[in-house]
């Protein structure tokens, strides 16, 4: 009693600060996928197209409780001034220098996807296709939204339009960081968006063609199926956040990672750069198995982590939910201060490396050898040394806003995680 008196007086003495998503925003999208999911598995719809479908399920009833409910687009972090609409006039020189600017970053990433033929490979190739038929509709309604937004920015004269004054040789000034941070917002999406996109078809199929009949009676089963729909759910969140980076959603990117070491630290965990594959230089797979070798014979063990498993993996998605339409590696998109990120700062980290560790078991070994479990044990834990990176570097980029130093101190002292790892260093 007296535990739980002290935790409520301490909660209305340092209260947590104020995330910048709503609970709502992701609750909204998971409950448009939810529907979707059950109407692609009634009618068998397991395809490519019934995944991107899946993508606008989530993605729309986000966009509508954000606009109709949270009311984003009035935030003044949008940098866009409704009530003081300037005339087409003012504005259409700056319009079409952004278009300029934007259209040539454009042409640069559609030249980067050209000539590495790696993105024509595999599952790639369907990134590519989307990219293809989308590319024409994109560049024409271009047109029409910076005209229409520009009127409506307070200082309309972005990254994009200093690239476009930089191309035109404009005699007005621009500033070359600008550029370079307009540059680094956009590498961001085009490289994660590709991979985003290629892995959606994957998933969502393998989910809606689950057998339930075959499931009920298989622990193992159910809980790879559930394992592979909490990542249905982490991906579709994931690829929505970077479709929809717009300011009068609120959603655009106030700043793109500015550090290379947090650059190298996210590259390195992803094709074609990625360091854990089969076969590279921290895969732990070698000479190993996963826990339904380990414990095959044993019933209890296997229902009992298969139960751990898919709550860690629901860990992961919820930390990904959680951003709403935010979701983006190396991006300052506002400060996510609900959800689990009340109980840890890298709640999806720290599901996904404890994942790895208790469905592969690298201590044991399929060969016999100590020195093969030696050696994957110690990969395994370069691998979460790099998560550990990644997040320090994350730390780092974030740390520069007011807004997360006191997310960063109220964690300090109240956040579930850290103080239990403050309590064993102690």
């Amino acid at each position: 009693m007296y535990h739980d008196t002290h935790l409520a007086a301490q909660s209305r003495t340092d209260p947590r600060p104020a995330s910048a998503v709503s609970h709502g925003v992701g609750f909204a999208g998971l409950g448009g996928l939810l529907v979707w999911v059950g109407v692609a598995r009634w009618f068998g719809m397991d395809g490519p197209y019934a995944a991107l479908c899946n993508l606008i399920a989530c993605g729309m009833p986000m966009v509508v409780w954000s606009l109709a409910v949270d009311k984003v687009h009035r935030n003044p972090s949008t940098g866009i001034d409704w009530t003081n609409v300037k005339p087409w006039r003012a504005t259409i020189d700056v319009s079409l220098t952004k278009l300029a600017g934007l259209w040539l970053t454009w042409g640069g990433i559609a030249a980067i996807y050209a000539v590495g033929k790696f993105y024509w490979e595999g599952n790639f190739a369907f990134a590519m296709w989307c990219f293809s038929v989308a590319a024409p509709w994109v560049v024409a309604a271009s047109i029409p939204w910076v005209l229409w937004m520009d009127r409506r920015l307070v200082e309309p004269r972005d990254g994009a339009w200093a690239l476009g004054a930089w191309m035109l040789n404009l005699d007005e000034p621009y500033e070359r960081e600008a550029i370079y941070a307009h540059l680094r917002s956009w590498g961001v999406k085009a490289f994660f968006l590709a991979f985003m996109l290629a892995i959606v078809p994957g998933g969502f199929g393998e989910f809606i063609r689950g057998d339930m009949s075959m499931l009920l009676h298989d622990p193992v089963a159910l809980a790879q199926w559930l394992i592979t729909f909490m990542f249905v759910i982490d991906v579709a969140f994931a690829t929505v956040g970077y479709l929809l980076t717009f300011r009068a959603l609120d959603s655009h990117i106030r700043q793109a990672q500015p550090y290379a070491a947090g650059w190298m630290a996210a590259l390195i965990c992803y094709p074609p750069f990625i360091l854990m594959a089969d076969g590279g230089p921290l895969d732990y797979h070698i000479g190993t198995s996963d826990w339904t070798a380990w414990f095959a014979g044993h019933p209890v063990l296997l229902a009992g982590t298969g139960a751990v498993l898919v709550a860690l993996t629901a860990i992961y998605a919820w930390a990904t939910m959680a951003f709403g339409l935010r979701f983006s590696n190396l991006t300052h998109r506002g400060i996510m201060t609900h959800g689990p990120y009340a109980f840890s700062r890298h709640p999806a980290y720290l599901s996904k490396n404890l994942f790895w560790w208790i469905s592969t078991i690298p201590i044991l070994s399929t060969t016999g050898s100590w020195a093969d479990a030696a050696r994957n044990t110690a990969l395994m834990a370069v691998v979460s040394g790099v998560y550990y990176w990644r997040a320090k570097t994350e730390e780092r980029h974030l740390g520069l806003d007011p807004a997360y130093q006191a997310y960063d101190g109220w964690m300090a002292r109240n956040g579930l995680i850290p103080r239990m790892f403050a309590r064993l260093s102690r």
